[in-house]
């Protein structure tokens, strides 16, 4: 039975590494025979999160954004994947306040199972994402029935498009699709 996959590019930026990533990814997911909807964060008009807690009594923000339209396909995805920069060794201040955003998920029946995080960093090493995969773990934990599902991150990519260029990071991210 193939799986509704649900990936969230949270880069700002044109030709951003972590979506170029995300994109391979994506292809992974199609081969593995599974159902993707790729979503990026770039232009859309998403709040702070204003703490008041009203969501968790209706089920809804009481913010109209770009959030609106997204939080239904987080709801129905069977796996999320989110793709972020590395900032100071931390996710992007976007995918933060998706995550925040997210709340009315918290009393909601929602589908996810597995959640998956990709990151791209100017700086190399295998704990340079660790911090970012931390504040996602901890997301998680608020979601019973939801559970890490994986880690793919590349350092030593800086400039636009630069991860295109490197076919083995590809290949792995096809990989990491065909998995999720």
């Amino acid at each position: 039975m193939s799986k509704k996959v649900l990936i969230v590019s949270t880069s700002i930026r044109k030709g951003s590494n972590s979506e170029i990533m995300a994109r391979e990814v994506e292809r992974g997911v199609l081969e593995a025979g599974n159902e993707v909807e790729f979503v990026s964060l770039a232009g859309r008009e998403i709040g702070f999160c204003r703490g008041c807690l009203a969501c968790q009594k209706t089920g809804s923000c009481v913010i109209r954004d770009g959030m609106g339209a997204l939080i239904g396909k987080v709801r129905e995805a069977d796996a999320i994947v989110f793709a972020t920069p590395i900032y100071y060794y931390e996710m992007s201040g976007q995918m933060k306040v998706f995550l925040d955003r997210c709340n009315p998920l918290y009393i909601s029946d929602y589908k996810f199972r597995s959640v998956c995080l990709i990151t791209a960093s100017a700086e190399e090493g295998d704990d340079v994402a660790e911090r970012a995969a931390r504040g996602l773990q901890g997301w998680i934990e608020c979601f019973p029935k939801a559970s890490f599902g994986g880690l793919l991150s590349s350092g030593g990519v800086t400039g636009p498009n630069e991860a295109a260029d490197r076919e083995e990071l590809m290949a792995a991210a096809r990989e990491f699709g065909r998995q999720v």
